[in-house]
């Protein structure tokens, strides 16, 4: 699959029609067309054409010989969302399939979330169902994700942090549990790119550096691997080559395993393809004869597949000069499914005869139905979003039972978690458990090939509520708090009536004229509940905070005493401003400075404070908001906060700085630092810092998976140069790549 040549629809068209017949070329054709007149004038963030976006989509999907559908859904992917054109005329010109692709890949965005993060959780529920019912839904979501990532250049930094860390999370675990490594390795890459550059660019170089070394070494091995398994005579059919390492599994090893770049033993690799299972295990024979094989580094995923259908024997050996090597050995079928994955299934098998010829796995992926268990488990979009991360994209440990079945589980999952994946009533009645032969506690980790056997009794009354910090996965989690909800319904349920009645009357309303039915059913709505009596049921079993509840009974009551108070507030201010104004003393403008440094114009003995959102300082261009009861909030001419009210109507007034080099020696500024996590970053950061002020308020470092820090601090300034001092100071620090200052 390319991944730097710019694809026209005319090599679009010639990939399709190489396995494609007539009227499936055709059909494509038109989806095109389509999609051309659809985005007619419209342009992206790089200024190109719009439509070149859906043709390097409807490429992808052809390189991976998807079906029509597909590629058509590929063309049309955007057009329900950024153009004029509706599913229903989807449906009508090409059929209810395609449209059924394209509104999984359509985002929701015609329904007003409170918070883009809202939003995009709840886009994404959706596009994981919509791929629970069809996975092509997400194939072609991922060739969309992964034309975005190829050029995303375009964006701003935020944004390219932003839509980097989501496919690093989303989307190239998805395509790592779909089986599409060709797809997961460039999302991984690239997002690496983007989130630590640094990193990724010293790899890049590192890689290069002794890149015909290594060559040469390979080929060299390559050399060997065929004269150890010339006699075995496999067929014409053996292919023997080096496989490329990729840069995000280099980093990712340095960082989980504290490796150096130079420790990275499989950097050399050779894989080996052939025709059949038995030529695959003749091969390791010929290969670990010649060459002794490194204990606990050989792999038999022929025998126990990844969950995603992966399959390939991995053995490293002491190779040729002593030298670490790694060898994949696999049939040209498995081959196939560790490209292409899922797609290998739904990939268009005919030629140019006539009938479409599918190898479609009639059953449903382990990813498949876990979601689908999850949706249905889960209370909430950021519960079920969550439990998508921890539980199905996280990675995993396989144990067995004592009848030889292979359970699949995230890393961590204990004794219960297996016995919940197995039966929610297995579950229920667990008694406790043997590992190995041997009795362990409930909160023992399962490695992989641990013998677990789960022992039950049908006498057993059920879960007990300790076991809510026993278990690791959200589904285990789940299925517990299910059957206390189930088992104490009715009592919850009347509890959660009287918490909620018992807050509003805390909180001065009358419990009677807000919880009524209608609101309540309202209420049990938004919170995306089926009925009201589970909402209460939810707060009265402490799934839910009663606060929360009790403002949502209360939102619009409050919204309109906050209102009449802001209109009070405004007019009074206006009319001194007004006042002022009309005012001619000597043909001289009055100005009230603050204790702060800031002047209002017209206004006398006006309390007035500097915004903690965006923490002005002087020489910043600034602005006056007027506050409910409060005074003016003075705020940074380009904060978020002053751009609402502004466009809200709401009145802004004159401030400026009565001296920009400012009066004192600490004004608080919010500032961020992001650098790799190396040692000694902090005591950098801090030492730069402690160099150029006397003030340091606050400090606090978070460090991602990645092993990317954020450090944030709170510092005291003299003004925006002093600022600017600071920032350009924290700049020159090794690892360290960006320095912004920051609004809350």
């Amino acid at each position: 699959m390319s991944k730097n040549n710019e694809l026209t629809h005319e090599d679009v068209k010639k990939i399709v029609s190489s396995y494609m017949n007539e009227e499936h070329v055709e059909m494509v054709e038109r989806a095109y067309h389509f999609a051309a007149v659809a985005h007619a004038d419209q342009h992206r963030k790089s200024g190109e054409a719009y439509i070149i976006h859906p043709i390097q989509v409807a490429g992808i999907l052809a390189n991976l010989h998807m079906d029509p559908e597909t590629v058509c859904a590929g063309y049309m992917h955007d057009i329900v969302e950024d153009t004029g054109a509706t599913l229903d005329d989807i449906r009508e010109l090409f059929g209810p399939t395609i449209a059924m692709i394209v509104d999984g890949d359509t985002k929701i965005s015609k329904i007003h979330y409170k918070s883009n993060k809202e939003q995009m959780a709840e886009t994404h529920r959706k596009l994981l169902l919509a791929m629970s019912k069809d996975i092509r839904v997400m194939i072609v979501k991922l060739a969309d994700r992964l034309h975005n990532m190829r050029t995303l250049q375009h964006l701003r930094p935020d944004k390219q942090r932003r839509i980097a860390n989501e496919t690093l999370e989303i989307y190239a675990p998805i395509a790592d549990r779909l089986g599409i490594s060709t797809i997961k390795w460039e999302l991984e890459d690239l997002s690496l790119r983007y989130l630590n550059p640094q990193q990724y660019y010293r790899i890049v170089h590192l890689m290069n550096s002794r890149r015909d070394q290594r060559v040469e070494y390979i080929n060299r091995a390559i050399v060997d691997v065929k004269k150890a398994i010339s006699d075995l005579e496999l067929g014409p059919n053996v292919e023997i080559y080096g496989r490329p390492k990729h840069i995000y599994s280099v980093y990712r090893k340095m960082v989980t395993q504290h490796k150096q770049f130079e420790q990275i033993y499989d950097l050399l690799a050779i894989r080996v393809v052939v025709d059949s299972i038995k030529d695959c295990y003749a091969v390791l024979g010929a290969v670990h004869t010649n060459w002794k094989p490194m204990p606990g580094r050989f792999k038999d995923y022929i025998a126990m597949p990844k969950a995603n259908g992966y399959q390939s024997l991995h053995t490293t050996v002491i190779g040729p000069e002593g030298r670490l090597l790694e060898i994949q050995i696999r049939t040209h079928d498995m081959h196939e499914v560790a490209e292409y994955g899922v797609a290998a299934h739904w990939a268009y098998k005919e030629g140019k005869t006539n009938g479409i010829k599918q190898t479609r796995d009639s059953k449903k992926l382990n990813v498949v139905k876990e979601i689908l268990e999850l949706q249905s488990e889960s209370q909430g979009t950021d519960e079920f979003l969550q439990g998508i991360q921890s539980d199905v994209f996280a990675d995993k440990v396989y144990a067995f039972t004592p009848k030889g079945d292979v359970i699949e589980m995230p890393k961590g999952a204990g004794p219960l978690d297996m016995a919940y994946q197995i039966h929610t009533e297995v579950g229920n009645h667990t008694t406790g458990a043997k590992v190995n032969g041997r009795i362990v506690p409930l909160n023992y980790e399962i490695k992989n090939g641990d013998i677990v056997d789960i022992l039950t009794s049908s006498s057993s009354a059920g879960p007990s509520r300790d076991w809510l910090d026993l278990v690791f996965t959200r589904r285990a989690r789940n299925k517990i708090r299910q059957f206390f909800r189930a088992h104490d319904h009715d009592k919850n349920v009347e509890s959660g009536r009287q918490i909620i009645a018992s807050q509003l009357r805390d909180a001065g309303y009358d419990p009677n004229e807000l919880m009524t039915t209608e609101k309540n059913n309202q209420i049990a709505d938004q919170m995306h509940y089926k009925t009201a009596d589970d909402m209460f049921a939810a707060v009265g079993f402490g799934d839910v905070p009663p606060i929360g509840v009790r403002n949502r009974f209360t939102a619009d009551i409050r919204k309109k005493e906050a209102d009449d108070k802001q209109r009070a507030a405004q007019k009074a201010v206006l009319e001194d401003h007004q006042t002022f104004e009309n005012k001619n003393v000597n043909n001289q403008r009055k100005f009230a400075k603050s204790s702060e440094g800031v002047v209002v114009e017209g206004v006398d003995n006006l309390l007035t404070r500097l915004s903690h959102c965006c923490s002005p300082v002087p020489g910043d261009e600034i602005v006056g908001y007027i506050t409910k009861g409060r005074g003016v909030s003075v705020h940074r001419a380009d904060c978020p906060n002053v751009k609402a009210a502004e466009k809200n109507g709401e009145r802004l007034v004159s401030v400026f700085w009565a001296n920009p080099a400012g009066d004192k020696t600490n004004y608080n500024a919010d500032i961020e630092v992001e650098g790799y996590n190396r040692n000694g970053l902090l005591n950098d950061v801090l030492r730069s810092i402690n160099n150029n002020t006397r003030f340091l308020t606050s400090v606090n470092g978070k460090v991602d998976h990645n092993k990317m820090a954020t450090i944030s601090a709170t510092i005291g300034v003299r003004n925006s140069q002093h600022l600017q001092l600071i920032l350009d100071s924290l700049k020159n620090i090794p690892d360290v790549y960006v320095v912004k200052r920051v609004i809350r």
